[in-house]
């Protein structure tokens, strides 16, 4: 058995605490920071021999602990942003008499769950200072948006609302023609002249909290599940594994941005953030090219992203032999496709761990006559030549602003991935 310290209340006050991905990297460096891990810059020297450690690359976040015996890596992949509504560069809009904010859809956001919703705002800001550039991070939970949903008195089909993108997901944010605009204001509540502020990333997020919910408490309502479940359960599970006894390799937490728009940037997992990350930290305790090539042909990768629980409202929209329940303990994904990377090797290795961490295990097969989605496995297993696994936590009403997932599969998939970081 393996001991947890991720449970379903420590996730309701993660999420709330990161609304965007450079959020959750700030909310996993501060558990980092408690287990006495170490930030690091790309741009300077690393010190040498070993150590606990993290860098962070914009929404993105590595971290690893060297202290542990063995040459090869055990690595826990997600990725840190989700599906929602972000800020165009042009926001200011006048429709009705009503001010609004232009908004655009990022990712598989489900667009109605993002209507009549009070609405926060968070990202980060570039920002010119007289000795250079800096970049801040800004949250503001306070309800300043809401994209209306139409009458249905006024709609041609009363069973539901065709959205379009462009024309349906602006918010409104006042009446009439005084006030700042979007960005004068965003550059006050940041406490910076707007001719200081050259670049923007900004997201919209749901203000109501995350809550365990159900008669029994079995349940958790909450937005970006997908993927701060695993962003989550994968930071406790780092810190579980390096206070285990076992140490045969050395565990790795690697969280990337924009996986739901095809990973494809300078952090997503199709950047070389992660395999760069794991060769310096060969070099830094005095190994060569070599030694990290042998090190990568033995170590192994955990994708971890949310699963599809059977849905109780549609069972037929599920492969019929392979029903994944809610709270019925972690999933292996496999696709003969490869939407996912899972092959027989390593469906064993994360067998092995969820065996070892003594929860069940789930296996999910997509609908062959639905198209399935992907993950960073496939993305990672291609740039690093690492044998990987997709794995999640099942969860419904995924890609909308607010998801559910079962209280008790907080702590068991953390805990096979413990065991599988610390094999």
């Amino acid at each position: 058995m393996v001991t947890t310290s991720a449970d379903a209340a420590g996730l309701c006050s993660f999420v709330d605490a990161s609304p965007s991905p450079f959020h959750v990297c700030e909310s996993v460096a501060k558990i980092l920071e408690a287990n006495d891990f170490r930030e690091l810059k790309e741009q300077h020297q690393w010190p040498s021999g070993p150590g606990r450690h993290y860098v962070i690359r914009g929404g993105s976040i590595v971290a690893w602990d060297s202290t542990a015996r063995g040459r090869s890596f055990r690595i826990v992949g997600g990725h840190t942003d989700s599906p929602n509504l972000r800020v165009k560069q042009n926001p200011d809009l006048r429709s009705a008499g009503l001010r609004m904010v232009g908004l655009e859809k990022y990712g598989g956001a489900w667009l109605n769950s993002w209507l009549d919703r009070d609405l926060g705002i968070s990202g980060r800001l570039a920002i010119r200072e007289p000795d250079g550039l800096r970049e801040q991070l800004i949250r503001i939970d306070e309800p300043v948006l809401r994209v209306p949903q139409l009458a249905i008195h006024l709609s041609e089909d009363r069973g539901g609302v065709s959205l379009d993108p462009q024309r349906h997901v602006n918010a409104v944010w006042g009446v009439g023609v005084d006030g700042p605009r979007f960005m004068e204001w965003i550059a006050a509540q940041a406490g910076v002249a707007l001719d200081q502020v050259l670049g923007w990333e900004l997201m919209t997020h749901d203000l109501a909290p995350s809550r365990v919910v159900g008669v029994g408490g079995d349940l958790i309502s909450a937005p970006r599940l997908d993927n701060q479940g695993t962003c989550y359960a994968g930071a406790r599970a780092l810190i579980d594994a390096i206070e285990s006894e076992s140490s045969a390799a050395i565990p790795v937490l690697a969280l990337f941005d924009h996986e739901e728009v095809g990973s494809g940037s300078d952090r997503g997992a199709s950047s070389d953030l992660l395999s760069t990350v794991l060769e310096r930290i060969v070099l830094a305790g005095g190994g060569s090219r070599e030694d990290y090539l042998r090190s990568m042909a033995m170590s192994a990768c955990a994708s971890g992203d949310m699963a599809h629980a059977t849905h109780p409202n549609y069972p037929e929209r599920h492969e019929p032999a392979h029903q994944i329940a809610i709270n019925g303990g972690p999933v292996l994904k496999v696709n003969q496709n490869l939407r996912y990377a899972s092959d027989a090797a390593g469906e064993a290795l994360f067998a092995v761990a969820a065996d070892k961490a003594g929860v069940p295990l789930q296996r999910y097969v997509h609908r062959a006559d639905l198209p399935c989605g992907s993950t960073i496995g496939p993305l990672t297993a291609t740039r690093t030549g690492l044998n990987t696994v997709d794995v999640g936590a099942p969860q419904l009403a995924m890609h909308s602003a607010r998801e559910v997932m079962g209280s008790a599969d907080v702590g068991m998939y953390s805990a096979a991935l413990a065991a599988f970081l610390a094999p």
